[in-house]
């Protein structure tokens, strides 16, 4: 097997929270080394963001918290004050030998520091310096602060998502986890990566990655802006209904619910005959999907009725066995669980000094000859502040002669 893709490249990371540390963890998973800048004394802002936290087995109150620990593994963390003229000549010591750069403070902070792009393109005409915001670097809202729900607000996500209008609790929904966080992190992932690309074919350059949460949004609502994009309407919320085939939600059975997709006329045919329903599929309400859609309170009310008749299970197997898309509505504990989630390893066990068989999720690419097998545990604060200072000439004493004065 080769080594990991991304073996060699070096990347300094000042990003916190979870759109920028989602990125560098996923350069980190692929073999970069990431060197994590965070406060001496604090660090990333989402230590706070808890509980839970990990277990001190003295029972001593510690940072490493669930927020913490889904961004940040297979990193360096080194603390850095970079309010310091001496915490910013690290900074640029560092930016020198490293091929990517990445931070996400409010646009123009880091100019003052003589952190930002162009002065660390001075320096290393090379580097890839990403930044990651909330409204990018242009733009009448570039200094403002960006959160994932209020952009979910404002993308227009949350006007597509929730209970269909009409029904109890109908209105914006936000969705559950830090989605648009996610997303961003992908792609500032992806534009990384093609700037490495190009700065290999294009004799070294290096250039300026703008990356933010409002693009991000607004491009990941795809087919549902593209309906406004074409006729002017924004589509209504759908509860849980599909976005195409049809018919498509959540069923209540006699135990339980289920999630069920009819992505085509043949499944719909199906999907009668396993509810005891054929005559279903010749109405003329109901023979095509746009049919289907247009009458769509109908057949899914019809729906409704007959998957009360039976338990989950019963109607998950027999789907099954006539290939129809089903699935049930898994918490975490049943996602987990499930043998197929175990057969691909999404649950992998590191080494944490707070716990020696911490749990996190894997790395979601499967590489054939590159696999990605090893994982780190997410650092505690300032754990390789002394060896990572040392490859900048820093000796012992200059490292405590910074500890002294809160440098790092």
């Amino acid at each position: 097997m080769s080594a990991l893709p991304l073996s060699g490249i070096k990347i300094l990371d000042l990003t916190r929270v979870l759109a920028g540390p989602l990125s560098a963890q996923m350069l980190a998973d692929l073999g970069a080394e990431v060197i994590k800048i965070e406060r001496p004394g604090g660090g990333d802002d989402a230590r706070a963001f808890g509980p839970p936290y990990l277990r001190d087995p003295e029972g001593k109150q510690n940072n490493n918290n669930s927020f913490y620990l889904c961004a940040n593994r297979n990193k360096k963390s080194l603390t850095v004050n970079i309010a310091a003229p001496e915490g910013q000549e690290i900074i640029r010591e560092l930016a020198k030998s490293c091929d990517v750069m990445m931070e996400n403070y409010k646009v123009g902070d880091l100019k003052r520091y003589r952190l930002d792009y162009e002065s660390i393109k001075a320096i290393n005409p090379g580097i890839i310096y990403c930044s990651v915001t909330g409204f990018g670097q242009t733009g009448p809202y570039a200094p403002r602060a960006g959160y994932d729900a209020i952009l979910q607000a404002m993308g227009g996500l949350m006007s597509v998502t929730g209970h269909i209008d009409g029904e109890p609790g109908a209105g914006p929904m936000k969705v559950g986890p830090s989605i648009v966080d996610y997303m961003t992190g992908m792609n500032a992932s992806i534009g990384i990566l093609a700037a490495l690309y190009h700065r290999k074919v294009n004799g070294g350059e290096g250039q300026h990655v703008d990356v933010c949460l409002f693009d991000t949004v607004i491009a990941a609502l795809s087919h549902y802006a593209q309906i406004f994009l074409v006729n002017g309407q924004t589509p209504p919320r759908r509860g849980t209904w599909g976005n195409g085939g049809m018919p498509a939600g959540v069923f209540r059975c006699t135990d339980g619910e289920l999630m069920l997709v009819v992505g085509n006329d043949g499944q719909f045919q199906r999907t009668c005959a396993v509810l005891g329903a054929p005559e279903l599929a010749s109405d003329p309400r109901f023979v095509k999907n746009n049919d289907r859609v247009v009458h769509g309170k109908e057949i899914m009310a019809i729906f409704a009725g007959l998957f009360l008749k039976k338990p989950v299970a019963y109607w998950l197997e027999e789907l099954e066995k006539a290939g129809v898309p089903s699935g049930p509505i898994n918490d975490f504990s049943q996602v987990f669980s499930d043998p197929h989630v175990r057969s691909r390893g999404m649950q992998v066990k590191v080494n944490h000094p707070l716990q020696p068989d911490l749990s996190l999720i894997r790395n979601a690419i499967t590489f054939s000859g590159t696999p990605v097998k090893d994982y780190r545990a997410p650092p505690l604060l300032g754990a390789d502040t002394k060896d990572v200072l040392a490859t900048i000439g820093y000796d012992e004493a200059k490292v405590e002669a910074l500890k002294e004065k809160k440098i790092v």
